[in-house]
Parts: structure tokens; sequence; C-alpha cells
């Protein structure tokens, strides 16, 4: 790409990018409405108690402690199977039996079944007709979920996903989701700073150094990719269904990606469910976070909610946010500044 060969973008573009000394202003990830939804299991427990207190009465618990302790070693298997292929985890120790009344699937049978067992769980096991993308429906039973209010989704879909640290994920609105996509599909790479507080020592008042913080960022490439459904729409699918894709979309460190290029590893990799998008108008995304790679779950909420701000044309991008994602994928590097994207990554709207 122009933009990243360029020897003005080379200097421009470092691995940690200190701005100007002064305090700054850092945006909040978990004010943007829909893409930072990596929320802490605590508060999700209080946000839906209500729910919770009747669903423990119903199966003759006694308070919500009780009803996740009898949960617990179904949660924690869920929990191993949400790991993609990036990062998986450790295989499971101990089996459960699977709950009727779940919406998540039943799992795989143990490694020591019978060879006829495990001839008859490979049939019916879910596959991606996507190598390396990971249906939907190995995380929901799809069923059952599309007989539940959106707002109930949107619930189960963020437990689904809460006792993984490494993970984060959200519920977008299709027509959200289209205008993202058809963005990206004409930018499909772009960069993205992720603010860095650093501290730097200036002359105080009496003349002895003093540590003040000034603003900086990391910046991080970003690439998107779309593929067929990770899952083949069912017989009786709408002839102009939604549902014709499954994207992606990886993030690496831009010192990395400038030192191997496509052979760098990303630190997030961000996957985008269509089966839902007919029936509930809704698009799951699910990411994973590769620990040690210097990237939180926080800091990826962070990219995910700048990919929102400079690729939703019909809204956040509509100003100068799209006219900077157009200028690095046509390679202006006259008017494309690193200072410029710093500034307008940290205005929510």
């Amino acid at each position: 790409m122009r933009s990243i060969r360029s020897p003005v973008f080379q200097g421009l573009l470092k691995a940690r990018c200190p701005l100007r000394h002064q305090q700054r202003r850092w945006a909040q990830v978990h004010d943007v409405r829909f893409l930072a939804t990596h929320h802490d299991r605590s508060h999700i427990i209080e946000k839906y108690k209500a729910k919770l207190d009747k669903k423990a009465k119903e199966e003759g618990h006694e308070s919500i402690e009780s009803l996740q302790a009898a949960y617990k070693e179904k949660i924690e298997k869920l929990r191993r199977e949400a790991a993609t292929v990036a990062t998986p985890e450790p295989a499971p120790s101990s089996t459960t039996a699977p709950d009727s009344k779940s919406p998540f699937p039943a799992p795989p049978p143990p490694p020591q079944a019978s060879p006829a067992v495990k001839a008859a769980a490979e049939a019916t096991k879910p596959t991606s007709q996507t190598p390396g993308i990971r249906p939907l429906s190995s995380y929901l039973d799809i069923e059952k979920i599309l007989t539940l209010p959106n707002k109930e989704i949107e619930a189960l879909w963020r437990l689904r996903n809460a006792n993984n640290p490494n993970s984060i994920c959200a519920c977008i609105p299709l027509e959200t989701y289209r205008r993202i996509a058809e963005a990206a599909r004409q930018h499909p790479q772009f960069i993205l700073p992720l603010p860095r507080q650093q501290t730097q020592q200036v002359p105080g008042e009496d003349g002895k150094p003093v540590e003040t913080a000034v603003g900086g960022a990391d910046i991080h490439f970003l690439q998107w990719g779309f593929h067929p459904p990770a899952s083949p729409p069912p017989s009786n699918a709408p002839s102009q269904t939604a549902n014709t894709h499954a994207s992606t979309i990886v993030f690496t460190h831009l010192a990395a990606y400038k030192l191997h290029g496509s052979f760098a590893e990303p630190h997030t990799t961000i996957t985008h469910h269509l089966d839902l998008a007919d029936e509930k108008g809704l698009v799951l995304m699910h990411g994973q976070v590769l620990p040690d790679k210097g990237v939180s779950p926080a800091e990826a909420s962070w990219l995910v909610s700048c990919v929102q701000r400079f690729y939703d044309f019909g809204g956040e991008a509509s100003g100068r946010k799209g006219e900077l994602l157009k200028m690095f994928t046509s390679g202006d590097v006259e008017h494309f500044k690193v200072e410029e994207l710093m500034e307008e990554a940290e205005k929510i709207s």
C-alpha cells in the first residue's frame, strides 16, 4: 500500500507517536453506543438481577449464587469452547450433562468416547464452510435464540462471553453494520491510535525537573476480510438474505506489520456473524485478544470502537473521520496527519 510504503508515512507512523506536551482528554470506551460491550461480570449480574432471581426460583435455587454454583462447570466448559483457533485453550478435564433449558449448544462428547460415539459426534458437530472461522452455532443454539426478543439475545451474548477475560463482544444493528461493511470494502486497511499516557520531565517553577503527563499513542494496523458465511443459510432463508458473508478484522502493531508484512502476528481478531440478521436485524460480533501481546481487552475494545467512528459514513464518520480514512486509502501523505487522526479518535462524535 502506498500509504505504508511512503517514506513520509514511515517517518510519521512510529510504533509510539508522542504528541504535544499537554494533558489530553482520554475518551472513555464505555461511552460508545454498542461496540464497547466487554462489561465486567458484576455489572451484568446487577443489570439482570430480577431475571436471574426469577430463573433461580424456577429451578428451585435459593439465590443467584446458588444458581451460579449449579452452572459453574458448564460455564467453564463454554469458556473453553469460546477460544478461537488463534488462541486455543486447554482441553476440558471434565464434562457435564447438557441442559435442555439452556440456549447454549451441548458440548461435544469426551475424548475417551468410543469410535462409534466419535463418528456420531463428528456428523452432528457444527462446522464452518469458512476455514478458521467458528460458526455462530458453536456459541449459541440458534433455533432457541431466534425465539427470544432482541434484548434477551444481547444479554445472553454478553453472558456467553463474560467469563472469558480475553473476549470482547457486541450486538450491532444490521443497518449500522451495512454502512460500516460498505465502507470497509472500499477501505479494507487503516491505522488507528491507541492512547498511551506518558510522563516527561520538564523544568518546574523553581527550576527543578518535574514529571508531567503528556499525550501519546501506539499506532495499530487493521485489515478487513470478507468470507463466505461461516454457516450456510437455512433452506427456508429468504431469497434476499442478509447472511451473505462473515467478516473479520485483524489488528496488528504497526511496527510489527512494517517489519513482517502479512506474516505479522495479530494481537486481536474480530468476527461478525450475520446468522440473525434476517429475523432479528442483529449482527453478533465476537473478538479474541491474544494474551501477552501488549494490548489488553479494554484497549482492544477502544480500537474496535474506533472502527465504528471512522467507518460509519452514515453516522460518526460522516465528517473529518471519513475524510482521513479516504486519504489513507488514496495515499495522500500531504494531508494525512497522525496528530489529527489522534484528535479525531478521541472525539466521541
